[in-house]
Order: structure tokens, then C-alpha cells, then sequence
């Protein structure tokens, strides 16, 4: 724990009774910070630099985004929170062995872009403009917190054909819930934290909760959806995933690996052949759920 936590945590439940306003805005203000920069890996380091790199500015900052090959077939790679997209560098270079042509952004305060916190609507709208760029994705493949922020771009007009989630969040609730629970706040401040995204994050969206829970309503999606999930995972439950499964239907899958945990799952050899193979696959494939050692 950090050492301001029990300051910071009597001061929000304090003033949410009296002042919501400021409360969400502070409340806010930690909730969007990503815990630290993550550096890259020495073996991440060969394929990142094989990428095209440019920029976006998008909501007022800079993002820096990543391409490989010539363009056809191109698949979103969505990186987590706290995370980059080199840590999906093992799925690009399988994917761009096999003919399709990745695309990766690092979002705001993440990886190689500036800026100190980004949001899900953020997100979002990194994810439209390179949708607007590169067309249709034959798949949209996210991690974590990627996973609800690619969902939540889809509900809102971005086309795929296929989508991965591994070591997916699926609810914003469970965010908040988990936010909540790590500062130890009452219920007073998540209502003014949220209060303050309707007001200054997304106004004028209606339903914005509504579409934040990616297991209500998932039919506009409706394409074939594999997720992959550790049962160890310390981070994101797999209650999750099982959650997405039970959303989805007949078009999903849930493969249940052991001992990869949140991070190492994105790299295990694999996993990285199941969802390529997921992504290349002619035909949907059969539903349900099944384990798999790591």
C-alpha cells in the first residue's frame, strides 16, 4: 500500500459527503493514472523495431502507433492497462508470419506516448481512427483492460470479423469495484467518480454504463469470440471470462490455461498459436470451454 493511501481514503470518503464535485474529480484523477511506465523487453525489442511508427493526436494528445506489413488482412492488437504494445509483440510476429498485417498504439501514458493517464473512452477513440485508417480488422485481439475498451469501441461502429480476449476485464463495474476496494473508499465516492465521467468524460452518451458491461446486450458483435484466460491470473478473476462466455453464446470459446498468470499468458507459445489459429481459422469454431496446462 502506498503511504498516502490512508490520507488520500479519509479525505475522499470526507469530502463525497459534502462536495461530490471535487471528490469525483480527484476520485477520477487516480482512477485514469496507469501504475508506473512499463519499458520494453530485450524480446520484445527486435519486432517492435520492425514497425512502421507514426503518430495520432487524438482528443488533444499524442499517441504513438505501431504497423506491420502491407496492409491487407490487418488485425488490432489492445494493450492493458499499465501495459504496451510491445507485450503483444509475440502475437505480432506470429501474425505477421502468417499474412496478416498487426496494428498497435501505445495509449496515452503508456509505453512510447506522452502524457500521465488515459480513460476507456480514450481508447475508444484511438481505436476508431485507426479503424477509419487501416478498414475492417479481420480480428481485434486485447488484453485486460483492452479487452473492455475494444468491446466497447466495437458497440460503437468498429468492424471486425473475429475478436481475442485474454486475461479479458468484461465489466466496468468491475473496475470501479476493484478501484473501490484497493483504496478502501465508501460507496459516496464511486457514485461521484462516476458522476464525474457522465459529466466531463462522456456527455451526451446515453446508455454509457449500459455499454460498458460488455456482457449485456452483445449481439451487434455478433461474430466468433475466443477467450483465453488463466486460472491463476492475480489481476483480472477469471469470473470474467466466464462471464463473456456466458454473454456471447455459441459464438464463444473459453480456453482455461494454468500457471501463466496475467502477463505471462501473452507470450506462451501456446496461447499465441491458439489465437493465430483462432484468427486464420476458415470456419467458426466449436463452442464451449476447455483447459489447457501452461
Amino acid at each position: 500500500m502506498h503511504p498516502m493511501t490512508p490520507l488520500v481514503r479519509t479525505f475522499l470518503n470526507a469530502t463525497a459527503r459534502v462536495a461530490p464535485g471535487p471528490a469525483g474529480r480527484l476520485a477520477f484523477h487516480l482512477f485514469v493514472r496507469p501504475l508506473g511506465r512499463a519499458r520494453p523487453k530485450p524480446d520484445e525489442q527486435e519486432i517492435m523495431a520492425a514497425a512502421r511508427v507514426e503518430r495520432l493526436r487524438v482528443r488533444g494528445k499524442d499517441v504513438v502507433t505501431y504497423a506491420w506489413g502491407d496492409g491487407r488482412r490487418p488485425v488490432l492488437l489492445v494493450h492493458g492497462w499499465s501495459s504496451r504494445a510491445s507485450r503483444l509483440g509475440a502475437l505480432a510476429e506470429a501474425l505477421l508470419a502468417r499474412g496478416h498485417s498487426p496494428v498497435a498504439f501505445d495509449a496515452p501514458g503508456h509505453g512510447d506516448s506522452p502524457g500521465r493517464a488515459s480513460n476507456v473512452v480514450e481508447y475508444r477513440e484511438i481505436i476508431r481512427r485507426l479503424h477509419a485508417l487501416h478498414g475492417d480488422f479481420d480480428a481485434v485481439v486485447a488484453h485486460s483492460f483492452g479487452a473492455l475498451a475494444a468491446l466497447f469501441a466495437l458497440r460503437d461502429g468498429v468492424r471486425t470479423a473475429r475478436f481475442v480476449g485474454i486475461g479479458a476485464v468484461g465489466s466496468f463495474t468491475y473496475l470501479t469495484t476493484g478501484f473501490q476496494g484497493l483504496l478502501g473508499v465508501d460507496e459516496r465516492v464511486v457514485r461521484a467518480l462516476r458522476g464525474h465521467v457522465e459529466r466531463r468524460l462522456a456527455p451526451g452518451e446515453p446508455g454509457l454504463w449500459h455499454r460498458l458491461e460488455a456482457d449485456r446486450d452483445p449481439e451487434p458483435l455478433g461474430v466468433p469470440v475466443l477467450l483465453l484466460h488463466d486460472e491463476e491470473d492475480d489481476m483480472v478473476s477469471p469470473s470474467q471470462a466466464r462471464l463473456l462466455l456466458r454473454a456471447h453464446g455459441d459464438r464463444a470459446r473459453l480456453v482455461a490455461t494454468r500457471g501463466l498468470g496475467h502477463r505471462r499468458i501473452l507470450k506462451d507459445p501456446a496461447v499465441v498459436a491458439e489465437a493465430v489459429e483462432f484468427v486464420t481459422a476458415p470456419a467458426v469454431e466449436t463452442p464451449g470451454e476447455r483447459v489447457a496446462t501452461g
